[in-house]
């Protein structure tokens, strides 16, 4: 395909997150202001291999700045993960005369990225939209700040009730393979316990706690578990407790696909336009395959298999911090 990117595919893939359709707008108008024509993809890498596409203008993205979810819808596509999948859509992109690729999404949509871009010789720019703040290069991924004020807003009305009935509360939120959400929520909650992927969960410290402070008779106790944490989540941190604190009132709340919806908070509505606008011009300046991300408030650009092969590192200070609060 010819090297100048004249027309830009755009799509979202994976989960959704709130700002998502931020990011579409900003794609899409920036990329009419330099001339190019924007072509909308239906449910991500499903849509590109059912040529489900169509040509976006500037209204086609009014009024959905503070709307949750995407409007491009997402999938997860399986026939992507195959050659003949991809070979077909790459057929509908030359067809079409699409030249670059915006895909928002997170660490499995820029695999696919990596892949159908090496194979087919298509520029690719990812923006990280997820809410787990997985992604290594950024400090900011569009979705997080929201999903975590979702979390520490519902958190923050449980222990009200945790407060007024002598409870111990046990919170699971989303983060599969990352701790993000649970460490920002229960920092942010003033949680006893925050238990995470990245660390290893020692329950016969957490039960000592409590024996102790149950001897203390200081009953109210807020645990925040990632629904990935090694222990098994927040149902089988309870089985544990339960069996070592009978007399113990405690109780689960999996606050689940909650957090994915919801207008999206400023700081997502502002990361995700200026995200979005610095894709179509890397596009344009010949910054191809990058993950474009914001490192210390200035704009980030890693290879797109860098940030797909490592992970962000939560750093042993955000652990003390937890560790001497708490206490």
């Amino acid at each position: 395909m010819e090297k100048k990117v004249t027309k830009i595919g755009l799509l979202t893939s994976g989960g959704d997150a709130p700002g998502m359709n931020a990011a579409i707008r900003a794609v899409v108008r920036t990329g009419i202001y330099h001339g190019l024509e924007v072509h909308g993809i239906m449910r991500g890498y499903q849509g590109l291999i059912e040529d489900d596409i169509f040509r976006m203008d500037s209204r086609s993205v009014a009024n959905i700045i503070q709307r949750g979810g995407t409007i491009l819808k997402t999938a997860r596509c399986k026939d992507f993960f195959e050659y003949e999948g991809r070979q077909k859509a790459y057929e509908n992109l030359k067809r079409r005369g699409i030249n670059g690729l915006v895909v928002i999404g997170g660490d499995g949509s820029f695999r696919g990225a990596v892949k159908f871009s090496n194979e087919f010789d298509i520029p690719c720019i990812g923006l990280a939209g997820t809410i787990d703040k997985d992604i290594h290069g950024t400090d900011f991924t569009i979705g997080f700040d929201t999903a975590v004020n979702t979390a520490v807003e519902a958190i923050d009305k449980i222990r009200d009730t945790m407060d007024s009935h002598d409870r111990i509360f046990i919170i699971e939120v989303m983060g599969r393979d990352a701790g993000y959400i649970a460490l920002h929520s229960g920092i942010a909650t003033g949680a006893e316990n925050i238990l995470i992927p990245e660390l290893k969960s020692n329950m016969k410290d957490i039960i000592a706690s409590l024996q102790e402070k149950e001897r203390r008779k200081k009953m109210v106790n807020l645990i925040v578990v990632a629904e990935g944490d090694d222990f098994g989540g927040a149902n089988e941190v309870q089985k544990a407790l339960a069996e070592k604190l009978p007399k113990a009132e405690i109780r689960v709340c999996i606050l689940g696909h909650i957090q994915r919806g919801g207008s999206p908070s400023c700081i997502d509505r502002l990361i995700a336009s200026r995200m979005g606008f610095h894709a179509v011009e890397s596009l344009l300046e010949g910054r191809h395959n990058v993950f474009v991300g914001i490192l210390n408030n200035r704009m980030h650009y890693i290879p797109l298999e860098n940030a797909v092969k490592n992970k962000g590192k939560i750093s042993d200070e955000w652990m003390k911090i937890v560790k001497i609060l708490a206490s």
